[in-house]
């Protein structure tokens, strides 16, 4: 342990010293020392995570969050300039803004959602106007049909409102099956014409 100590702060005498700056570790880790970098996780991962958990509130994030901050800083070490303030708050100011922006995007992605929710609800079923566009339909059939000649409607009427098959209505009426055949296929051609269906 005492080894480690010495190598990371670069002196014999720094065992007794105690734990190496912040600073000085930041050097070692911008210089690609892993064991400066552990020394470093251990001294900043708490503060990093109590700021990110203030911030973000939800804790699987803010874990995550930290570690994206450690894993930025392993990466950017070399750009900590000590002239410009402590390693700490550099390192602090970098949580700040990751957690900041996870909170952002956190908060587009529901914005987003919420946009969408309000553009299906902005396109209101109109009831009134359905029921009064089924009303007319409704009533342009009972039109068409009355067109018709009593043994068609009523070859119509039993085969599509009542349900029943060709040969049902035949037996029904007592009719010949190749009558009701043609009663129905005359009846459906007026109808369609009726009612302006395209072929």
């Amino acid at each position: 342990m005492a080894e480690r100590v010495r190598r990371i702060t670069g002196g014999a005498g720094a065992a007794e010293a105690g734990p190496p700056e912040p600073e000085v570790l930041l050097q070692l880790v911008a210089r690609g020392d892993e064991g400066a970098f552990e020394r470093l996780y251990d001294a900043v991962s708490a503060p990093v995570f109590g700021l990110v958990r203030r911030i973000v509130r939800d804790p699987a994030q803010s874990e995550e969050v930290t570690q994206e901050v450690l894993l930025e800083l392993w990466r950017t070490a070399a750009r900590y300039n000590p002239e410009r303030g402590s390693a700490m708050t550099w390192v602090l100011t970098m949580a700040h803004r990751r957690a900041v922006d996870r909170v952002r995007s956190a908060q587009s992605a529901t914005d987003r959602e919420d946009r969408a929710h309000r553009r299906e609800a902005a396109r209101p079923f109109d009831e009134v106007a359905e029921q009064v566009s089924t009303r007319l339909e409704h009533e342009q059939v009972r039109r068409c049909l009355s067109s018709l000649t009593d043994l068609q409607r009523e070859s119509v009427e039993l085969a599509y409102y009542r349900g029943l098959t060709y040969r049902e209505v035949s037996e029904l009426l007592g009719t010949p099956l190749g009558t009701i055949k043609t009663r129905l296929r005359d009846g459906l051609i007026r109808l369609r014409d009726c009612l302006g269906v395209a072929r």
